[in-house]
């Protein structure tokens, strides 16, 4: 049993670490955003617009978690700033797809830079191999949060018959 309390105690001690890690990194990050032209909630919709290519509005909505009406007014916003533009779907003329414009990319660009200027000042202080260490955990860890999600959402959408 005092095996599964030093367990559970490594458990809490790597979940106060992440959430503490967590906070400081998106607190930089919104740092960082402020010395450009780009507000956080739309950082996260140009980064969603970039990695799901021709979303549409309510797919946006459902990755930021965030109601219709403020994702137009997002959207209405960086199409200002000239960072996305809506475009009609070829086969289906009602839907309205979200694509990056170049300055868009571009703006992700300078900013990921900034951002990995910043990790580069906090990680160059590790010896490579921590650092690999650190990288391979974090890798490992998703990867396996991604498959348990999976397969939760998969059992979630069977019938009673499927099992």
């Amino acid at each position: 049993m005092a095996d599964g309390r030093t367990f559970e105690c490594l458990v809490e001690e790597i979940d106060y670490l992440l959430r503490r890690t967590s906070h400081i990194v998106r607190h930089r990050g919104r740092s960082i955003l402020s010395t450009f032209e780009i507000t956080p909630p739309q950082f996260s919709a140009l980064v969603t617009i970039i990695h799901n290519d021709n979303l549409t509005m309510g797919c946006l909505c459902r990755h930021l978690y965030l109601a219709s009406s403020t994702v137009t007014d997002l959207i209405n916003r960086m199409e200002k700033a000239d960072l996305v533009e809506r475009v009609r779907d070829e086969k289906d003329g009602r839907v309205i797809r979200l694509r990056a414009k170049p300055r868009g990319h571009e703006l992700l660009g300078e900013v990921m830079a900034a951002r990995i200027r910043y990790l580069s000042e906090v990680l160059g202080h590790l010896p490579d191999d921590e650092r690999q260490t650190i990288r391979d955990s974090l890798s490992r860890m998703y990867e396996m949060m991604v498959e348990r999600d999976a397969s939760d959402s998969s059992s979630e959408t069977k019938g009673p018959e499927d099992g």
